[in-house]
């Protein structure tokens, strides 16, 4: 006689569970205070001005006023791109260092931990607290202010993500590299750093990334960019332009980000290069 079927395990713990997150959110939903009635005007308040917003996309772009919004949505998003490639280049500069002091296995535990404070601190404060505080009291408006501001926001996501790249690196190059009396400074640099450079590179393109799409806040307060001309457009509500400068944002976004994208997998993956059956079979003989 076979064994008897082994009895399913009860599932009335995770039905439980489902249940409990269900009221939660229920709950929350019904404390939110928000006003749902509202949601229909998505399809009527909403679809008409996406209508005022296309008007100006369906007209020729080369003739006035029409060739002068696209001119300046392109200014400004170039100048967006500038300000994010600026701040990630400061924010990089300055990462490294700190990304040093907060690996456990480069730095000792009491400068480990300040570091680590450090840059918690920095990561809890967005971007538009520093250029609203510290940045245009110094730099006054304009893009100068939003790109420091970028840059020091980088600081802290990319000093963290520099220093856990840092502590996962095989440790037999940095034993082999003191073993043959190599002084602290080659063996942080081609020990420590030529292992972690190809994923770092990856932060920081990422995180160029993340500085285009801030900088359209950033511009919001006077801190050049795009973000500057969307908040001129909306409080004369011009809509036509809005819709231009609006694709403008969408198309620059969506191509930075192709292209860093491919660069990322290029670093991480390489070249990517097949080897072919034949080459393959020449191999193995």
């Amino acid at each position: 006689m076979s064994a008897p079927r082994p009895s399913e395990p009860s599932k009335t713990k995770e039905t439980l569970v489902w249940l409990t997150l269900l009221v939660v959110f229920g709950g929350a939903v019904f404390l939110s205070n928000a006003r749902w009635s509202q949601i229909t005007g998505i399809f009527t308040d909403g679809w008409r001005y996406l209508q005022l917003m296309g008007e100006g996309l369906f007209q020729n772009p080369f003739a006035e006023p029409y060739s002068e919004y696209w001119s300046l949505a392109f200014d400004r998003m170039l100048e967006s791109v500038y300000m994010a490639w600026v701040g990630t280049l400061l924010g990089a500069i300055l990462s490294i260092p700190l990304g040093f002091l907060a690996a456990r296995n480069v730095a000792g535990p009491v400068t480990v931990q300040v570091t680590r404070v450090f840059l918690n601190a920095i990561r809890a404060v967005p971007e538009l607290v520093f250029a609203i505080i510290l940045m245009l009291p110094i730099f006054g408006f304009g893009p100068v202010a939003g790109a420091v501001a970028l840059g020091v926001g980088a600081v802290g996501t990319l000093g963290k993500l520099t220093a856990e790249a840092l502590e996962g690196i095989d440790p037999g190059p940095v034993e082999a590299a003191r073993a043959s009396g190599a002084r602290q400074f080659a063996i942080l640099r081609w020990a420590y750093w030529s292992q972690v450079l190809p994923e770092v590179i990856s932060f920081w393109l990422y995180r160029f990334e993340i500085n285009i799409r801030a900088s359209a806040v950033l511009g919001v307060i006077g801190a050049g960019g795009i973000g500057s001309l969307l908040g001129q457009l909306f409080s004369r509500r011009e809509w036509e332009q809005i819709g231009i400068t609006l694709v403008v944002i969408i198309a620059v976004t969506m191509l930075v980000d192709s292209i860093s994208g491919g660069i990322r997998h290029r670093i991480i993956a390489g070249s990517g290069t097949k080897v072919s059956t034949r080459e393959k079979a020449e191999a193995a003989v």
